[in-house]
């Protein structure tokens, strides 16, 4: 009893699921689900016309035969007939348009699900996706998200329209005995409660296999991808990556098919019961008829309606079952659409400043990744001038790319605090904010789109001019790259697409530099953004970007002297605290971290260049 209890507390919790799968199909297809609703009222209502026409017919064709088949009620009987072809008619019509308006009804619930989802995506913290709970989240919501609240409200209509028809074959039943509709239903309850505990069991299943399921997808991505084919082949992983997806697999397979087999043989079982009722209550029937107390036409109704009954009993089962099954699906949609981001913008924002007057503060700034047991950060300080060029260095983990995405705001720090002209970033507007910064990060985005929408992307706020984008360009010296293609700022880059072309590491930095130099903002932010540059190509960059970056603060995190000391200031940072501090001049001089790695990079090339060393180097 505290099972069944247990599993009809679990079912009304529900409920609140309902309304609201409710009220986002309505909000994404109004016109079509009142068209539905209307289909769905008439369909249940029908089956009663033709279990009325059905008797009708018998027992007028039974008159026919009596009377030797006389015009008069020969013609009353053909009357019948084409009213009863009539009435068929009419409900494969409304078949076939109830099925276009749900297929019009589902494609535009499903484009307003992906919406929601995509938008909730864009606006979590970069926080979540430092967790494998959120990829969960995900995967659920995109898996379910799209289709079950379409499928959800289609499993309420066919209960809405089978309850309707089923409430008129009771009326057809209880004249002849009141207990004959509770003794059908009786038959069905075996094969509700299957449904019910099956779709629980399933969902719970969902749920556990999730983590199985990302993982499939993973190895399937590391398959098929090009972003890693050349080191799947060259060290021979494919092989293993198949074995370990074909294993994943055969785990979900085998779990899923039990549940198939174990749900076969309950429904069967109680498939048998139903059938033991319908043929108790046709044997019942017969002998009345036998006994002269019901006509054929009366034994045909009662085959029509308990035959049409039963199926209706057993679609309408369906309907809760599955309406139950997407109600605890659609818990995932609605869990992911409910997560809210941290990194907001108070409610009364600073105005933020136009001009970076005072230079960026770093005050005491403490911070660790989500689920992460090291600060990247600790005790943080750090002033970066007004517009000055500052070059961030220092081994790898250091914290360095750490300190760019706290500027930006990406996450907030557990302590300290970052100030603009003076005032907290978490004081000000986060759009606005981020509008401030125009940044290149260590691996740029290679979007599979044309050169001039590749830069372009960098401010689409304003939608930039050609010459805008051609300015850009030159100044990242990626307007040598696109002279090289085909068709210029049109050629369509990348390989996913037909016509497109691909291009080197370092002609793809050169395009995403583009990107960032096309936003006019105060603040520059790039993350090695000469790793993938050969000496010479380094050289003519640093010249253009001095000139690009007059007048505005520009940060640079790199690992290249050669590109470090062309900046105002260089911040060694080491164990994600700033060690030393000040121009390259300065900074060889005092022997510390920087003037040990630089000495080092010095031996190893036996050369320095007026003064400058080509090639990278690691403090």
């Amino acid at each position: 009893m505290s099972l069944l209890t247990a599993r009809l507390r679990r079912a009304l919790d529900q409920i609140p699921y309902l309304s609201r799968a409710v009220a986002l199909v309505w909000a994404s297809a109004r016109g079509w689900t009142i068209a539905w609703g209307a289909l769905l009222i008439v369909q249940g209502v029908l089956p009663v016309a033709t279990v009325t026409l059905t008797r009708l017919l018998v027992d007028s064709l039974v008159a026919v035969v009596d009377s030797g088949g006389g015009w008069e009620s020969l013609r009353h009987t053909l009357l019948l007939a084409v009213l009863m072809a009539g009435v068929m008619l009419v409900n494969q019509l409304l078949g076939t348009a109830a099925g276009w308006v749900r297929a019009t009804q589902a494609e535009l619930v499903q484009d307003h699900v992906t919406l929601l989802i995509h938008e909730k995506s864009v606006a979590v913290d970069m926080a979540f996706y430092d967790s494998a709970d959120y990829y969960d989240h995900l995967h659920r919501a995109r898996l379910e998200g799209s289709h079950r609240p379409a499928a959800l409200l289609e499993s309420i209509g066919s209960l809405v329209q089978n309850g309707i028809t089923l409430v008129a074959m009771a009326g057809f039943l209880i004249p002849y005995a009141v207990w004959l509709p509770f003794a059908l239903l009786l038959g069905a309850l075996p094969a509700l409660y299957v449904a019910l505990r099956h779709s629980l069991r399933r969902y719970r299943w969902r749920v556990r296999a999730t983590a199985d399921e990302r993982r499939a997808w993973y190895y399937y991505w590391l398959l098929t991808a090009r972003e890693v084919a050349a080191e799947v082949r060259l060290f021979g992983l494919g092989e293993l990556f198949r074995d370990r997806y074909q294993s994943v697999r055969e785990r979900l397979r085998t779990e899923r098919l039990k549940m198939t087999r174990d749900q076969g043989l309950a429904e069967l079982a109680a498939g048998v019961l139903g059938l033991i009722a319908f043929g108790a209550a046709m044997i019942w029937m017969l002998s009345r008829a036998l006994n002269g107390y019901a006509s054929l036409g009366d034994l045909a109704l009662f085959y029509q309606v308990v035959n049409q009954g039963q199926g209706a009993m057993r679609s309408l089962l369906t309907s809760i079952q599955q309406v139950y099954s997407n109600s605890l699906f659609l818990a995932h949609l609605f869990e992911f659409l409910e997560l809210e981001p941290t990194i907001a913008s108070p409610e009364r924002p600073r105005p933020a400043p136009r001009l970076l007057e005072h230079g960026i503060w770093f005050r005491n700034v403490t911070f660790c990744y989500p689920g992460g047991d090291r600060a990247a950060l600790r005790d943080f300080s750090l002033f970066i001038e007004a517009g000055q060029v500052a070059a961030v260095v220092g081994p790898n983990g250091a914290g360095k790319t750490t300190l760019l995405k706290l500027l930006c705001r990406l996450y907030d720090p557990q302590e300290g605090r970052i100030e603009l002209v003076g005032v907290d970033l978490r004081d000000l507007d986060v759009d606005e904010l981020r509008r401030m910064v125009t940044v290149l990060f260590q691996e740029p985005v290679q979007y599979n789109a044309t050169v001039a929408e590749n830069i372009g992307l960098g401010d689409i706020s304003h939608k930039p001019t050609a010459r805008e984008i051609e300015a850009a360009a030159a100044a990242a010296g990626a307007d040598e790259v696109v002279a090289r293609l085909s068709d210029g700022y049109d050629t369509l880059l990348g390989r996913r697409f037909t016509g497109g072309t691909d291009l080197s590491v370092g002609e793809w930095q050169r395009v995403a530099l583009a990107r960032a130099f096309l936003r006019q903002a105060p603040i520059i932010v790039l993350d090695e953004p000469t790793s993938a540059m050969d000496s010479w190509a380094e050289t003519d960059w640093l010249r253009r970007f001095r000139e690009l970056a007059k007048g505005r603060t520009a940060v640079i995190v790199t690992h290249r002297f050669t590109t470090a000391m062309h900046a105002d200031s260089i911040h060694v940072v080491r164990e994600g605290r700033i060690a030393e501090s000040g121009t390259h001049e300065e900074l060889v001089s005092s022997g510390g971290h920087y003037a040990e790695s630089w000495r080092a990079q010095v031996r190893e090339t036996g050369r320095v260049e007026t003064g400058r060393e080509s090639g990278p180097a690691s403090p």
